[in-house]
């Protein structure tokens, strides 16, 4: 059997590894930000009811410019957007791949702000697009001048921010989304995976899209719609940049099941949403109780928690993991990062994390 070394694999992808974040089967998986709500029983007997009725012409190629859906999201996003200015692909992954083989690719360079969100650099490096990087401020944030200088220098052809910030949770302004889009010639991706879980008064980059036919604003219904199986990603741009995007999708990209899933869920918005606020209530005990425990809890406008102080964040992972909890090890010193699940999950987190004493293992 050859090993991987052995094939033609092009060079830019030898050393690299893939995306790895851990599946083990535990009572706690509190690790990759998934909404650990169940989806409402009645919603979620709708949404098997739509995918009976999918079924049945299964044997028909789905909608390829899935024409309901797009308006279903322009809808329930608001804005003024209209259907034209939507598009949905597999996940926000797929939506980020879509937007780097469009604007992106060899001899182009995208822009970020690591900490960050791990995949962009990984698709980057897939689609042959230059990562290149520029530092936060303390604490994580990024000022309107940290990153206007950033885009003055490397003068990329796409900047990746995120708001908030995966795996900090830290807030990103508007201004520093304005600042960046009048500094920059090229595309600016605004990453709002955990939109839903921000303060209500906090405005979304949606509210700059007017005017603006370089930006681009990402969601997903992963999140705060407990969809993390079913695979739904979507973005909001100028109609221009959804025209471009059809040239790099592949046919028929998403399947006739994937829509009328997503479909019944938007019908159910409110009822999907309505666990939105106990999350963020449990990620405020989060932040409250951490530093209670000895930790620095770093704010969070998501649905996770980002906590460093912790003595050997390998070994309180696996101490941790042996009591029935997975978090995540983001690779920041001294850091961990919990996801804010339900009640009964947080108080279980907790408590074995105080049993492990200020600090965690040693």
């Amino acid at each position: 059997m050859v090993s991987l070394s052995d094939l033609p694999l092009r060079d830019d992808l030898r050393g690299a590894s893939p995306y790895g974040a851990p599946q083990d089967a535990v009572r706690y998986a509190l690790n990759v930000n998934e909404n650990t709500h169940p989806i409402p029983e009645g919603v979620a007997r709708d949404i098997v009811e739509s995918l009976a009725h999918a079924v049945i012409g299964a044997n028909r190629y789905p909608d390829r410019e899935f024409a309901e859906l797009r308006g279903a999201f322009a809808g329930y996003l608001g804005h003024g957007l209209d259907a034209s200015q939507i598009w949905a692909a597999n996940g926000s992954n797929e939506i980020i791949q879509h937007v780097l083989q469009a604007f992106g690719g060899p001899g182009r360079s995208v822009l970020g702000f690591p900490p960050t969100y791990s995949m962009h650099p990984i698709i980057a490096a897939g689609t042959g697009t230059e990562w290149v990087t520029a530092e936060r401020d303390a604490g994580f944030v990024i000022s309107p001048e940290t990153a206007v200088a950033a885009v003055e220098r490397t003068d990329p052809d796409l900047v990746f921010l995120c708001a908030p910030n995966n795996p900090t949770g830290t807030p990103l302004s508007i201004e520093v989304i304005e600042a960046v889009y009048s500094a920059s010639r090229g595309m600016v991706f605004v990453d709002e995976a955990y939109a839903e879980f921000m303060p209500d008064e906090v405005p979304s980059a949606l509210t700059l899209l007017p005017g603006r036919e370089r930006l681009i604003v990402s969601r997903t219904m992963s999140k705060a719609f407990a969809f993390a199986g079913v695979r739904v990603g979507y973005l909001a741009a100028d109609a221009a940049v959804t025209d471009a995007l059809r040239l790099v999708r592949l046919p028929y990209h998403l399947s006739a099941l994937t829509q009328a899933a997503a479909l019944a869920a938007l019908r159910h918005a409110p009822e999907m949403l309505a666990m939105v606020d106990d999350i963020r209530g449990q990620r405020d005990r989060l932040l409250t109780e951490l530093p209670v425990l000895g930790y620095r809890a770093h704010e969070s406008q998501a649905n996770f928690v980002l906590f460093d102080g912790v003595a050997d964040p390998g070994a309180t992972f696996r101490a941790l993991r042996e009591r029935d909890i997975l978090i995540r090890d983001v690779g920041l010193p001294g850091a961990l990062r919990v996801t804010a699940g339900t009640e009964d999950e947080t108080s279980y987190f907790l408590g074995a994390l105080a049993a492990l004493g200020q600090g965690g293992a040693r």
